[in-house]
């Protein structure tokens, strides 16, 4: 990696060369990529959903062993045989899902790698308190994690990275799921650490952050560098373009399939807010109408679609479906005409070890039953070879086991399962997430297809040049709240970006960044 001016000469804490990943399966995750991180330095990481990223932690956290390339630790060649033994030489890693044993105390967390028994060690309150006094953050080390807030929580995994005596600490999403006040005392927290000589990495979705907190940045897209810079000599422009790539070309021909907006209004949101992470929020949607929601990880955009869909006992507000209101119940919305294929395909759209045939009938199994009793296979399986047909989905047979399909087929059989029914409204919620141009393709044609023919849609994807393509009104989400509506024909992915990640005066500002960009690591 060429180095950026302010590291000339130095050496750095961690150097990683011509890096490359490929799955068993044969999905190549990172095609030679160079990566260097220095002591007092932040260093951003930053690319779209699938970019890389997360592989590239993994490796460098001893996660994942590399398929070739060279990893070098403060000056030495190596290669780490598990996290435990990255961690033992002074690299830590504090994962996006904040990995802490909820019934244990923040002591014995912060601790928990140490291998004591049940026994603790006196010196570790003493230490703790030390840890405390380098970040200049306290909290009781008695209490219960499990009793903490989600930002208490990230900072006693950023206590736990010290206890290691780590001289590198990544942070992948660190304030993902953070309040305003939350975020500030972990940007308040990378600035001390980085003053103090520590090498940071700090993975982000927002851009506000990364230019806010950091020196250089690297992007990747599609398991590539395709930016490396120093963060001040950068405009936020090029970071969101970099991001963003041109990854959909082939289905610019969408966008120009509009006119399918009917006067029907099939839903109706007035004041729908949930607990988990959405304020409140109003919304119209009529037949034949494509509307996307874009924003990056932890901005409410699943919180949204399971407050419309009930699958959120929490929420509070009113949902109207078709001059309907609507209880909180899953069932209740899919006798009403609504249908959900969510994020979690495994977990909650599809049973794996079933068939295809059998998969695709199972929100309609009542239709499918002779005197609301015995199943009609033949009208199950009729359903399941049309459902093949249309969504091109790659198998020989509907008795084809969903385990047994590629990861886009199986996301084709989660959204064929709604097409036989008398849904008027289809939420879908990362449909191209994990799959292949070619599937992703014909599910965004399907998109279309629906609208035409009448039905409502509402559709997620981290891709915002998907959502582009497809949509014809764009919501933008940020900290759980609709910042900006834009009429799809009127922005870019670009434009989007930076809608999302808080770098325009329609979606927020951007936080404090001392005045010297060159001097943002003193103490705060």
């Amino acid at each position: 990696m060429r180095q950026s001016p302010q590291h000339r000469g130095e050496q750095p804490l961690l150097e990683l060369t011509e890096i490359q990943k490929t799955f068993p399966n044969g999905t190549v995750a990172l095609r030679g990529v160079d990566f260097a991180a220095y002591a007092g330095s932040v260093h951003g990481l930053l690319g779209a959903n699938g970019a890389g990223k997360s592989t590239l932690i993994k490796i460098l956290s001893a996660t994942y062993p590399a398929t070739s390339g060279s990893q070098v630790w403060k000056g030495k060649p190596v290669s780490f045989s598990s996290p435990l033994e990255a961690n033992k030489a002074g690299i830590a890693t504090i994962h996006q899902n904040i990995p802490l044993v909820p019934t244990l105390s923040v002591l014995e967390n912060v601790f928990l790698w140490k291998e004591s028994g049940w026994r603790r060690d006196p010196h570790d309150r003493t230490r703790f308190a030390e840890i405390c006094d380098e970040v200049g953050y306290r909290i009781n080390p008695d209490d219960l994690v499990s009793e903490l807030s989600i930002g208490a929580r990230q900072m006693v995994c950023i206590l736990q990275a010290l206890s290691y005596g780590a001289d590198l600490i990544v942070m992948d999403e660190p304030t993902a799921s953070l309040a305003k006040e939350e975020r500030e005392i972990v940007y308040a927290t990378v600035r001390r650490l980085a003053g103090q000589g520590k090498g940071i990495i700090f993975v982000s979705h927002f851009l506000d952050e990364i230019v806010a907190l950091t020196d250089e940045v690297t992007v990747l897209r599609d398991g590539k560098t395709v930016m490396h810079a120093v963060t001040s000599d950068v405009a936020e422009a090029d970071i969101a373009n970099a991001i963003a790539g041109k990854t959909v070309g082939t289905l610019e021909h969408l966008r120009h399939d509009r006119g399918t907006i009917r006067d029907q209004v099939v839903l109706e949101c007035e004041r729908l807010a949930s607990p988990a992470g959405l304020q409140p929020t109003d919304l119209t949607l009529r037949a034949g109408e494509v509307i996307g929601i874009a924003g990056l990880l932890g901005s409410g955009r699943s919180e949204l679609v399971h407050a419309i869909f009930g699958s959120d006992k929490h929420a509070t507000g009113k949902v109207v479906m078709n001059g309907k209101t609507m209880g909180r119940s899953p069932r209740q919305s899919v006798r009403a005409g609504m249908a959900l294929v969510p994020e979690d395909r495994d977990q909650q759209a599809i049973i794996p070890v079933f068939e295809i045939w059998k998969n695709n009938s199972l929100p309609y199994l009542d239709q499918t039953a002779r005197h609301g009793l015995f199943l009609n296979r033949d009208t199950e399986m009729e359903w399941a070879a049309r459902a093949i047909e249309m969504l091109n989905i790659k198998t020989d047979s509907p008795e084809t086991f969903v385990t047994e399909l590629s990861g886009g087929n199986a996301q084709k059989v989660t959204v064929a399962r709604w097409l036989f029914g008398e849904a008027r409204l289809i939420i879908l919620d990362e449909p191209t997430a994990g799959i292949d141009v070619g599937a992703k393709a014909d599910i965004l044609a399907l998109v279309r297809k629906l609208a035409a023919d009448g039905v409502a849609v509402i559709i997620i994807s981290s891709e915002f040049e998907e959502i582009l393509a497809v949509s014809d009104r764009i919501l933008v989400m940020r900290d759980g709240a609709v910042v900006a509506e834009r009429d799809a024909a009127e922005v870019d992915d670009q434009d989007l970006i930076l809608l999302a990640s808080g770098l325009s005066a329609a979606a927020g500002t951007a936080p404090d960044k001392a005045a010297d960009k060159g001097t943002h690591h003193a103490e705060i």
